[in-house]
């Protein structure tokens, strides 16, 4: 049986329609097969193939699992956002995967209909390298933001956690290339996240999902009676769903990471809500069914290309 999954269109950015707002994936590079074993060791082949409906998009027939770095682009209020912004090009990364990239990611945005100069809003589900990349690009040897026009967004929990954390090098360099810069410009927005969620713009919240982070939020947007929900690292993977407490090797509270994904994964589970992921594969998008005495992701593919 070829359970292969389709191969990506190079020209497409796959939407999904939420009322009256299509939301766009912004491609940005497939990560490597050892990106599953590393991230999510306890994700064995075994524990893989005890779920059949992980193949063909999510993992192959070997139990690897499939992992994607992208971004998802939308107009809400009259507001043109992007949530994270990837891993970047030419950035100094102890990950050789994650190291002096030269994707087309920008190309993507633009042909989405969302060139750098364009956008108003940036979301940072968390300050990780392969969140906050695309943040800056080098323009005459300075990491300057690429988003000049926008506000940069992230919890205020999430900046003053890292302000006080012991930083290894490959971190510092991290933030000297795409977190400092977009300070030091004035646009980075610090925002209290209450246990309810905090509300930037009608239809648009930020929901507290701390654990891979402190300060980790997911973001829900709601149009005309409808919701989907960006998971940010809160679940990195939909074997996540079958297993939540599965925990990411960079999980800085493993216990919390677990508790957290139970209580949203129970929050969604059989209602309309869209679960957007990401780092999930192709096809992305899903809703969150009961399975078992746990869940599954049941895919909701994009609607097509621009």
């Amino acid at each position: 049986m070829n359970t292969r999954p389709p191969a990506l269109d190079p020209t497409a950015t796959p939407t999904w329609t939420v009322g009256d707002v299509t939301v766009h994936r912004i491609d940005e590079m497939l990560l490597p097969p050892a990106t599953g074993p590393w991230l999510l060791p306890e994700a064995t082949s075994e524990v893989v193939a005890g779920q059949d409906w992980l193949r063909p998009h999510f993992a192959d027939d070997e139990g690897i699992l499939r992992i994607h770095s992208h971004s998802f682009a939308f107009t809400l209020a009259g507001q043109r956002i992007l949530v994270d912004t990837g891993i970047g090009n030419g950035k100094e990364r102890a990950n050789p995967a994650w190291h002096d990239l030269d994707t087309d990611y920008l190309r993507r945005l633009a042909a989405a209909g969302f060139p750098p100069d364009s956008v108003d809003l940036v979301i940072l589900t968390h300050l990780h390298a392969d969140h906050v990349g695309w943040n800056t690009r080098r323009t005459d040897g300075e990491w300057v933001p690429t988003f000049p026009g926008a506000r940069y967004l992230t919890s205020r929990t999430e900046r003053e956690f890292w302000a006080g954390y012991a930083m290894d090098e490959p971190r510092r360099q991290m933030f000297r290339d795409s977190v400092l810069p977009v300070e030091e410009a004035g646009l980075l927005d610090l925002v209290e996240v209450p246990a309810g969620g905090a509300k930037i713009a009608p239809g648009l919240r930020l929901v507290p999902t701390p654990g891979h982070t402190p300060g980790h939020v997911a973001v829900e947007l709601t149009s005309r009676g409808e919701t989907a929900l960006i998971t940010g690292d809160c679940i990195h993977h939909p074997v996540q769903l079958a297993h939540p407490a599965l925990c990411a090797c960079v999980d800085i509270d493993p216990e919390r990471s677990e508790a957290t994904r139970r209580e949203l994964l129970g929050s969604l589970a059989d209602t309309d809500t869209l679960l957007l992921g990401t780092h999930f594969a192709p096809p992305t998008a899903g809703r969150v069914v009961t399975h078992g005495d746990a869940f599954r992701l049941s895919p909701v593919p994009a609607a097509g290309t621009r």
